[in-house]
């Protein structure tokens, strides 16, 4: 029988282990050295909410082609502990592979104790059913009569071997360096060019010259080990030659680099998971070294600069300090999930009767309360848009990858500046966690737009002073900074008049209620509609999907999938949640015969506004809300379902460990 030929540039890959060990950072250096070699990256990470011990995982995507989600096959599945094998090999498909450690054979299920019960039963009603014990060896001996691959390599050895080379007196010390000889017996076992992966390695420890010579020189041993043992595994990952240049970066750091891009130079924040990615990556680039194109949008008067990032007491403090920065003329900011959003909201709300243009970048979370710190959910919808009491406008614009991340980073502050009013940027756990390659975006149509700001000041006299609220300008009056020459005015949590001085008179309510709402309606005039929502597919499509956020590339993912079926399947991506577009909504599912949302929520939010502020209901939901995000796998096979009419209108995915 002819030998099939091997598979090339197209893997589905994934490490796990114990949270502390470097699982970070061997899933950084094998997405790097992808990468190097031309190939496209999309890369997932889970891990508990603890610091150390608990099982932490990266499942990763190369290809040549473009990627934008995960998938629930593993096709290798790279291990030094046992827990990564009893939890994961039941997800490697026929055919592939399991890079193990033999030594850990004899560990039983019940020895590792950070296996929940339930998962713990379920291994072994799985080992059971199949007549055998429960364990280590048992999981890979039933793998093997799947056709994967075993592809042992004893770790303790490779560290001893580390340790003799480099005079280490005890293995403790150099423990870390077993996830690098992970990463060296993957691409091994691909057949890749190790100059990559040695690249990739100098790249993660950067200005540690003795940790990269000795990672690099424990990753070659284990990369030539697995080389010899397995000559022929029937993945391959090749050099792709590539001219344009691209990025490798986290959704937290695209957000961050917009808004970098968009001209922020004060960001405060208090710690929580994961939105202080974000505010940690700035604090680590401090110093801007603009390009020349990039300058005007960052409103730059020369070609470096500098950003101060603070971190505060609390998220009180960090909104309110934020709106500060904002009265100055500073375009600011602050980043948090939503305990700390929850606290936010009375300076949220100050805020906006004050018609202050401050940006909140909201990372969500699974709630309610503490929920699950680290598990991803997109449940603040609801939230973000009715948050505080009384009606306080806001605009919220929810980003959907990195691209958006990056240009709605910029956005925000054009819009707050522009409406006099917070923007709140809506990121998700998802995809701030997430990591891939994309090509350098064009942002050369951004430009600044500081709206509409007061004249210097010689203009105004006492007679005619200058009115900060000023009634008769429109919605949006002439804003002047604190302390510019010749304008004075007064900032008050309370109802004002012009001036800002405290009011309860019933006719200036009304006027000052009325000015700030008209903003909204402004925005949504003028908001371009290739900002507020993005629509895929067929002009004709009968059934159209719907979402926002980081369902994005799982939906792109499947729809290609659909489309090479044959299916006619359009999508609507909405970014600009509030004002919400109802006309152009409207006009793009008012004629489809069946409208699917696709949320990670357990209520369908964007499906009751949607009913809400257009009339139209939705004729499917696809929900999730275990705590992790939708592959495209799993959503392929919930749309392939609605399509043949064999789903119920509410489809709840669970697949994730």
């Amino acid at each position: 029988m002819a030998r099939l030929p091997p598979k090339v540039n197209e893997l589905s890959w994934m490490i796990g282990g114990p949270q502390g060990s470097g699982v970070d950072s061997s899933a950084n250096a094998f997405t790097r050295a992808c990468a190097h070699g031309g190939l496209n990256v999309f890369g997932k990470r889970e891990y508990y909410s603890n610091i150390m011990g608990r099982h932490s995982y990266f499942s990763l995507r190369a290809s040549r082609g473009i990627v934008r989600s995960h998938i629930d096959d593993v096709e290798l599945l790279t291990t030094f502990d046992a827990e990564t094998v009893f939890r994961h090999t039941t997800e490697v498909v026929d055919g592939g592979a399991v890079i193990c450690d033999p030594a850990l054979a004899g560990t039983k299920v019940s020895d590792v104790d950070t296996i929940s019960r339930r998962n713990a039963a379920e291994i072994r009603a799985q080992l059971a059913a199949l007549g055998l014990g429960e364990t280590l060896g048992d999981v890979l001996a039933a793998a093997e009569k799947r056709g994967i691959l075993l592809v042992p390599i004893p770790f303790k050895d490779l560290l001893e071997d580390i340790a003799a080379e480099f005079k280490i007196d005890a293995l403790s010390k150099i423990s870390r360096v077993v996830n690098m000889l992970a990463v060296g017996a993957s691409f091994g076992l691909l057949q890749y060019d190790f100059a990559f992966v040695e690249k990739a390695i100098s790249g993660v420890f950067r200005g540690k010259e003795k940790l990269v010579r000795m990672n690099v020189w424990g990753a070659r041993k284990a990369y030539d080990l697995a080389r010899e043992r397995v000559p022929e595994f029937p993945i391959r990952l090749e050099r792709l030659p590539r001219k344009e240049p691209r990025l490798i970066l986290t959704g937290s750091q695209a957000t961050a680099l917009g808004k970098l891009y968009g001209g922020m130079r004060f960001q405060t924040y208090y710690p929580i998971t994961p939105a202080s990615d974000e505010s940690e990556y700035l604090e680590a680039n401090p110093v801007l070294d603009l390009q020349p194109e990039a300058m005007d949008a960052a409103f730059a008067k020369e070609r470096d600069g500098s950003i101060l990032v603070v971190q505060t007491e609390d998220e009180i403090a960090a909104v309110t300090m934020a709106s500060g920065a904002a009265l100055t003329g500073t375009r600011a900011a602050t980043a948090t999930s939503g305990p700390g959003f929850s606290l936010m909201m009375e300076g949220i709300g100050w805020a906006s009767i004050n018609e202050v243009p401050v940006v909140i970048t909201l990372y969500q979370r699974a709630g309610p309360s503490t929920g699950m710190p680290t598990r991803h959910e997109a449940g603040d919808l609801r939230f973000a848009l009715h948050a505080g009491h009384g009606e306080s406008p806001r605009i919220l614009l929810a980003s959907g990858d990195f691209e958006e991340c990056i240009r709605d980073g910029a956005l925000c502050f054009n819009y707050a500046d522009r409406y006099q009013m917070p923007v709140i940027h809506i990121v998700d756990k998802a995809l701030a966690n997430s990591n891939g390659t994309i090509p350098v975006p064009d942002l050369s149509d951004l430009r600044i737009d500081r709206g509409v700001l007061a004249d210097d000041g010689s203009t105004f006299t006492p007679e005619k002073p200058y009115k900060r609220f000023d009634l008769s300008k429109g919605p949006i009056s002439p804003r002047a900074t604190i302390g510019q020459p010749g304008t004075l005015f007064w900032n008050t949590g309370d109802e004002h008049d012009e001036l800002g001085h405290i009011t309860e008179d019933p006719a200036l309510r009304n006027l000052m209620m009325e000015k700030r709402e008209a903003k909204l309606e402004l925005a949504a005039k003028e908001i371009p509609d290739e900002v507020k929502l993005a629509y895929i597919g067929p002009e004709d499509a009968e059934t159209v999907l719907v979402s926002w956020g980081s369902t994005k590339g799982a939906i792109l993912d499947a729809l290609d999938r659909l489309a090479a079926e044959g299916e006619r399947v359009g999508y609507l991506h909405i970014r600009l949640l509030n004002p919400f577009p109802v006309d152009v909504v409207t006009a793009r599912l008012a004629k489809a015969k069946r409208i699917v949302d696709i949320e990670m929520n357990f209520g369908a939010q964007l499906a009751g506004l949607i009913r809400e502020r257009t009339g139209i209901a939705v004729t499917h939901r696809v929900v999730k809300y275990n705590g992790r995000p939708i592959s495209s796998q799993e959503l392929d096979e919930a749309l392939t379902r609605i399509l043949r009419g064999k789903a119920e209108p509410r489809t709840v995915l669970t697949h994730g460990a």
